[in-house]
């Protein structure tokens, strides 16, 4: 019998919904959202007594039934002229169905649209992340992203035919955002249960690879494939028993994965030089001198530190300067670094991740007592329950150094 995991729905809707914008047009994208939804639940009904052969042919067809279906109920409050416009506007350029998920991501990306909004709806529909994991990425409230999405909708109902994104169209920065933050999302889930989204994290790479192959001069597009690969590759040595994430200092590098090292480290080799370097080529470099390191000691922090200056200045990204901070103690010490970022901290109150590097910066200069206390506030400002496990641990050892 035919099983259906998290990874294969995942796969299976975002592929669907473009057969369906693809051949229905962008003015019917919310018909043809509910039609998918509703070949969902169709499958989650039948497919437990009766799967199919090919699970996406059976969707497809079940999706199309019930576009025509909501086509026809509409229809009853307009005339036979519009229904036939709306049936026969078609997105403009052939597609394959191995591109289908690239190409309902680059057309959510599209130019008519804010970039919070291409963002907003291209998480969902493509990702099929939820409201409240989009919203955890963003730090904004989920009110307000769901407003996003439904305007999205609104206006990609109001431009009409939707073009097949060209080389250098302008959606390609939201579509490279947009493959960050479903990758963040998989390695550091909004809940931390699991601590990684292993089917999400492989559906980004494989849209990161298909982007690649689609602009293969863009530096930024190799850079974030190289910065996944490189990232990928330590999780083999980044979550313990129970779930506990292993910091990188104390990851055990001989389980990296050696064959996705390789390969990203290859591809910085042949697209850094002479590049005008990126946020995602800087960081992809930030994580090549990781892999290339032996151990912590080894790591060349001044590089990585100067790297970091580079992103800060290029994003204004607290969370950058941040890192920059963390690199900043490897070079110079704690105290310095905890000086640095009282600073940051005192501009943005709510960083994220702020409380848990002051509280490792605070042992590292010794000062364990008030380590503790905060660590015990980061460990209630996080909701990711394996940062919460990571933390406890950490407060725990401190505990048993100081007693």
């Amino acid at each position: 019998m035919t099983t259906v995991g998290e990874g294969l729905w995942r796969e299976l809707a975002p592929q669907t919904l473009a057969r369906l914008v693809r051949t229905h047009g962008s003015a019917q994208f919310d018909l043809c959202e509910d039609a998918v939804q509703e070949a969902l639940l169709d499958a989650h009904r039948q497919w437990a007594t009766d799967p199919p052969a090919d699970p996406q042919a059976w969707l497809v067809a079940t999706a199309r039934r019930r576009y025509v279906d909501l086509v026809r109920s509409d229809a009853r409050r307009r005339d036979r002229e519009e229904r036939t416009a709306r049936l026969s506007a078609p997105v403009d350029g052939a597609a394959t169905q191995s591109d289908d998920a690239l190409l309902l991501l680059q057309l959510c990306c599209s130019p008519d649209l804010p970039r919070s909004q291409q963002v907003a709806l291209t998480l969902r529909a493509v990702a099929g992340l939820s409201t409240a994991q989009i919203a955890n990425a963003y730090q904004v409230p989920e009110a307000t992203i769901a407003q996003r999405i439904t305007r999205a909708k609104r206006r990609l109902a109001e431009a009409g035919r939707l073009q097949r994104p060209e080389t250098g169209d302008p959606r390609l920065a939201p579509v490279l955002d947009v493959l960050y933050v479903m990758f963040t999302e998989a390695h550091h889930t909004t809940t931390g249960a699991p601590a990684r989204d292993a089917d999400l994290a492989a559906e980004a790479i494989h849209l990161a690879r298909l982007l690649r192959r689609a602009v293969p001069g863009s530096t930024e597009v190799a850079g974030l494939l190289a910065l996944m690969l490189l990232t990928e590759a330590r999780h083999p040595a980044r979550v313990g028993p129970g779930g506990r994430l292993v910091p990188l200092d104390e990851q055990d590098r001989s389980r990296w994965d050696g064959a996705l090292v390789t390969e990203g480290l290859a591809l910085l080799d042949v697209v850094t030089p002479g590049a005008s370097p990126g946020p995602y080529l800087l960081q992809a470099c930030i994580a090549g001198l990781h892999a290339a390191a032996a151990d912590t000691e080894s790591t060349d922090w001044a590089e990585i530190h100067l790297l970091y200056t580079l992103l800060e200045r290029l994003t204004g990204n607290p969370t950058v300067t941040l890192n920059r901070i963390v690199a900043e103690a490897m070079l110079r010490g704690p105290e310095a670094a905890l000086s640095a970022l009282g600073d940051l901290v005192a501009r943005h109150p709510r960083l994220p991740r702020a409380d848990a590097v002051r509280a490792h910066l605070l042992e590292r200069s010794g000062r364990g007592a008030e380590a503790a206390e905060v660590y015990r506030a980061a460990i209630a400002a996080t909701v990711n329950a394996a940062e919460q496990h990571h933390l406890r641990d950490r407060l725990r050892r401190l505990g048993t150094a100081t007693g």
